[in-house]
């Protein structure tokens, strides 16, 4: 009786350590992916060769948006956003979408950054003649995966995103991990096969990495 009791609760584990693996493996999939092929490029990173393509644009801000410019100025926040009907005006002009970022502000212009995955750009607005000058860097689609592997200027949902990732992966290596135990009595080779999967990366970090 006490042998069919433990083989229905090692039955039960075992069903439910499956079912949370296959969720979380699932749920790693896409990330898993691109976190793998990533860390290759970022590794290597030295031997791809990138060629940013660089855009400029020139422009007049007409002069009522001029003076909103000179107002906001006057109220003397050095980091407020740009007045709406001037991001409007440059997303109409070159479909830059500029949002409630701050600029920095000062008596001559208004200059605001706009990185992102994969690239940077940046905008100023000449405050005395209501020039505007953008420029856009591209790196490529290569820079673009390894910043979203790096989380950098991507914003609030790709952070949220990581974070799950995280969790995921680590029920799936968990579960995995239990799901090896459950099985290692008729699985000679695992316990020393997890042995390496611990032991070769301590020791190339003792021994290689000062």
């Amino acid at each position: 009786m006490q042998a069919g009791n433990d083989s229905g609760r090692r039955a039960y584990w075992l069903k439910t350590l499956h079912t949370w693996h296959w969720i979380s493996s699932a749920l790693c999939l896409l990330g898993m992916l691109l976190f793998s092929i990533t860390g290759i490029t970022l590794n290597h990173a030295g031997s791809i060769e990138a060629k940013p393509q660089v855009t400029t644009h020139a422009g007049q801000l007409p002069d009522a948006l001029q003076q909103s410019m000179r107002e906001q100025a006057g109220r003397g926040d050095k980091a407020a956003a740009l007045p709406a009907p001037v991001q409007a005006w440059v997303r109409g002009q070159w479909q830059v979408v500029t949002g409630d970022r701050p600029a920095e502000w000062s008596e001559e212009e208004a200059y605001l950054s706009l990185p992102r995955p994969g690239g940077d750009a940046w905008l100023r607005i000449s405050l005395e003649d209501g020039q505007v000058e953008y420029e856009s860097t591209d790196r490529g689609w290569v820079s673009y995966f390894n910043d979203l592997h790096k989380g950098r200027h991507t914003g609030v949902a790709w952070s949220w995103f990581i974070d799950i990732f995280a969790v995921a992966a680590l029920l799936f290596s968990i579960t995995g991990l239990f799901i090896l135990q459950m099985h290692a009595a008729k699985r000679p080779l695992t316990w020393p096969m997890v042995g390496m999967g611990v032991v070769i990366p301590l020791l190339l970090a003792m021994l290689f990495i000062h």
